[in-house]
């Protein structure tokens, strides 16, 4: 069972928060394992194997990128597993730029632009996914994901890196 349907939700793009958290409290409560503590083993299991599930399934569709990719995959997309395989030129280029221009900022104002940069670059990018998904443009799909997974490590960098320009400055 996939992660929507495992949630009683439509295998959307976009998902209301709201709706999200009510259907994982709802099903968590039925299959939260303190309920099943006097069951038999066996149902012991499965509830927690469902628990397990269910905050797996959550987990994913909370956050955006991990649903695009998630949906991604359901539809067929293929990504790298790692995470760190860059096989878009184009890509490949604007994240060594990208890097670059983090290791030569100096100042925690100068780490900041580039993470705003970062973070439009990937509302951006998660806006124009919706379009790609509804014409089914798979290869299209797999390189905005692809640009995506890079925008948000580089965002983990570059917290990374005005942590040490702070420290450095205290």
């Amino acid at each position: 069972m996939d992660h929507f349907a495992r949630l009683g939700l439509p295998a959307a793009l976009e998902l209301d928060g709201a709706a999200l958290d009510r259907a994982y409290f709802a099903a968590q409560r039925q299959w939260h394992p303190d309920r099943f503590v006097a069951r038999p083993a066996e149902e012991r299991a499965r509830a927690s194997t469902e628990a397990a599930a269910l905050n797996d399934a959550y987990r994913t569709l909370k956050d955006p990128l991990s649903r695009a990719v998630y949906l991604a995959g359901l539809k067929g997309v293929e990504l790298p597993g790692d995470g760190r395989t860059i096989d878009d030129p184009d890509l490949l280029m604007e994240a060594m730029e990208a890097r670059e221009a983090l290791h030569e900022a100096a100042t925690v104002d100068a780490v900041d632009a580039l993470t705003t940069q970062a973070r439009q670059d990937m509302q951006q990018a998660l806006a124009g996914l919706g379009s790609l998904f509804l014409r089914d443009d798979r290869a299209a799909i797999r390189k905005t994901l692809l640009r995506l997974r890079y925008l948000d490590k580089f965002a983990e960098e570059a917290r990374a890196r005005r942590t040490n320009l702070q420290r450095v400055k205290a």
